[in-house]
């Protein structure tokens, strides 16, 4: 029941699905439909983090007082990943998950967001963690994939599809297939079962010198957490049509830029300032 329930859900993503790419990232031709469009980035950046607000402290995971004034939970990752969003028929956002795709050549784990992880500070677990994750830096490295970070998955309670989380985890897997295959890891709760759906897609556990990683605590986000591994070219074998499914549905899907040096030249740019929104063949430019 569930997989017809998401495989439906799969089909009619088309305009529910928006993407909100990094400021740094240069678009690639994969994306059929990209827009430069400021102002329509910001708005649904503020909707992500209002919605990932009220649901973490709906759930204990933050107190009031970790949020702005408008009730956003903002991160540093935030400006740094790439934003799987689902709206609703008015525009708003009702979930969303962030994926962080790192450079091709990152070697270091002082570069990664993991590097704030409490199990660093365990004497016997923190270096095994930094080992796992520098092996697979260097996994990465040798079989010319690159190495990501995912995290972030809040969806509203009053959603009507009870699939949008399943649809969201499964787009990391395909956004990765879309943008280069990776390694990625993957800060999963163990409240609501996230981790243990998340196994279900393909998740693995984290190992050094042959011991899994425990799960743990974390005090910031006032619960129990799991390391989990992901391969983009290995989805569960259950749900590997669904990945390859979505991922059509993402290269589709709206990309929005805020950054004229993602889809076009600046002199290009300027030379349309004047019209409102002009088409430039699959990229459409709308003033700030």
């Amino acid at each position: 029941m569930l997989t017809q329930t998401l495989a439906r859900s799969i089909e009619s993503a088309d305009q529910r699905l928006v993407l909100l790419a990094p400021p740094t990232t240069v678009i690639s031709p994969v994306f059929e439909s990209t827009e430069l469009n400021p102002g329509r980035h910001a708005e649904l950046l503020t909707q992500m983090q209002r919605l990932r607000g009220s649901v973490y402290l709906q759930d204990g995971a933050v107190e009031s007082r970790e949020l702005t004034a408008d009730g956003r939970h903002r991160m540093p990752e935030d400006e740094k990943s790439w934003h799987i969003l689902m709206v609703d028929e008015s525009g708003k956002v009702t979930a969303c998950i962030w994926y962080m795709a790192h450079a091709p050549k990152v070697s270091s784990f002082d570069g990664l967001r993991l590097r704030h992880c409490p199990l660093l500070s365990d004497p016997t677990w923190g270096d095994r963690l930094r080992l796992a994750i520098e092996h697979d830096l260097e996994t990465a490295q040798r079989e010319g994939i690159g190495y990501s970070e995912a995290g972030g998955w809040a969806v509203a309670k009053d959603s009507a599809c009870i699939s949008e989380g399943l649809v969201l985890a499964l787009g990391c897997f395909s956004l990765s297939r879309a943008l280069g295959d990776t390694l990625c890891v993957s800060t999963a709760t163990v409240r609501h079962c996230s981790s243990t759906i998340l196994r279900r897609l393909g998740g693995s556990d984290l190992r050094a010198d042959g011991h899994i990683l425990p799960t743990y605590y974390d005090p910031r986000y006032r619960c129990e957490i799991e390391l989990l591994r992901f391969d983009s070219r290995h989805a569960s074998p259950k749900y590997a049509g669904f990945v390859e499914m979505l991922r059509h549905k993402l290269t589709s899907a709206l990309v929005l830029v805020r950054e004229p040096s993602q889809v076009m030249s600046t002199s290009a740019l300027r030379l349309e300032a004047a019209a409102p929104r002009v088409s430039l063949g699959s990229t459409r430019v709308v003033a700030a």
